[in-house]
């Protein structure tokens, strides 16, 4: 059986499966979001890559968040608490169960402006 690690996945196979453009797939490269294991000049791409790669265009096509936003957040936190990933995807994500951390829910903390509010008038 083929580990989910193994690069096995050429640029045009990989641009195939996720259903985009293989510029699609070097911009991600050039950006530092994915970095495929590399031969003399093709690149290979494992089946995790090609998760991650369908996280990171949920995470900028269907919530709208830039490639460089991306980049900045995943430097705070990991990618479940930036896309609402339902439990059931994130038991196959390996970036998940590879965190050190316990993963947890991040819940948004009140404007600033609202917390004075509530100590001034409290």
């Amino acid at each position: 059986m083929i580990s989910q690690d193994e690069a096995i996945f050429t640029i045009g196979m990989a641009a195939k499966m996720l259903g985009v453009h293989q510029r699609t797939l070097r911009n991600y490269e050039d950006s530092g979001l994915v970095k495929p294991m590399r031969r003399g000049k093709w690149r290979y791409y494992s089946m995790r890559d090609v998760q991650w790669i369908e996280c990171l265009r949920t995470m900028i096509h269907e919530q709208g968040i830039s490639i460089n936003a991306v980049k900045k957040l995943l430097s705070y936190t990991p990618c479940w608490n930036i896309v609402d990933c339902p439990f059931e995807k994130r038991k196959q994500c390996s970036a998940f169960f590879s965190n050190a951390l316990v993963p947890r829910k991040v819940t948004r903390l009140e404007p600033l402006e609202r917390r004075r509010k509530k100590v001034v008038a409290g």
